[in-house]
């Protein structure tokens, strides 16, 4: 403790400052309470700790995930792409089919529908689970180059016409459509993706939200603490995810309906 006349310290017994030689008597429990408020604040974890301890929480969120997360098997797989694959490629040739052969109407419904059917398929899949980029990409192209070959053949069985392509400006045109199949695709794989990050930084909001506001009650307002840059680059991550989904969309606008309107 310190003398409160001259600051000096003093032992804990003593009843007079052996400096300036005043009584303490009077300010003796004053002075033990406030020796007892600073030892309490001293043992209050600082931003700091926090923050370390939010660290370590999303590590063990992260580990816990991987160990929930079973390898895919060979069913797996299977299963998942005659889902959203497969599924999608046989409603596409069957979309054709009505609109092409059995109504013979405009082709611009065709395209329409091919830009819209796929996107749902890969929200559904991306959305549950992560899944690599780098297999399903080579399988949106595989989906988009089969569903136009599949429609040409459709056509080929009624007016007897070549299945591939018999000129440059008719392989633009396989192109140009398989590129609007594929980035719907992509568009509803990076919406999924941005869905399942959503989901996913709630549910850790949730678990670490106690700690979260027991260190905003230490910090000063408008004081921009690590965590919450971190929460702002999240943010700005999600948006980023959706503004690539929207120029996906509109590559998939684009290349879908520019042979048909331009022509």
């Amino acid at each position: 403790m310190n003398c409160p006349y001259c600051l000096s310290e003093v032992a804990e017994e003593a009843v007079v400052c052996k400096t300036c030689t005043r009584d303490l008597y009077l300010f003796k429990p004053m002075m033990a309470k406030v020796a007892e408020l600073e030892k309490q604040l001293s043992e209050i974890p600082n931003q700091e700790a926090y923050e370390k301890r939010i660290a370590e929480l999303e590590v063990m969120l992260d580990e816990h995930e991987q160990k929930l997360i079973s390898p895919k098997t060979f069913s797996n797989w299977v299963i998942d792409i005659t889902l959203y694959l497969l599924v999608p490629l046989l409603l596409l040739l069957f979309a054709h089919w009505l609109i092409a052969v059995v109504y013979d109407t405009k082709m611009i419904y065709l395209r329409i529908i091919s830009m819209i059917l796929p996107l749902p398929f890969a929200y559904l899949l991306f959305k549950g689970h992560q899944h690599k980029l780098l297999p399903w990409f080579i399988g949106v192209a595989l989906l988009a180059i089969s569903s136009v070959i599949g429609m040409s053949w459709i056509t080929s069985q009624v007016d007897h016409s070549p299945v591939f392509p018999q000129s440059l400006f008719e392989w633009k045109e396989v192109i140009e459509y398989s590129a609007s199949i594929a980035f719907s695709f992509l568009t509803g794989m990076l919406l999924g993706g941005v869905a399942y990050a959503s989901k996913q930084r709630h549910r850790r909001a949730a678990t670490i939200n106690p700690f979260m506001k027991a260190m905003a009650t230490g910090l000063a307002e408008g004081h921009l603490s690590p965590s919450g840059i971190h929460a702002v680059m999240k943010t700005l991550q999600e948006y980023g995810g959706t503004i690539v989904a929207l120029g996906t969309t509109a590559l998939s606008i684009y290349t879908g309906l520019k042979g048909i309107i331009g022509s």
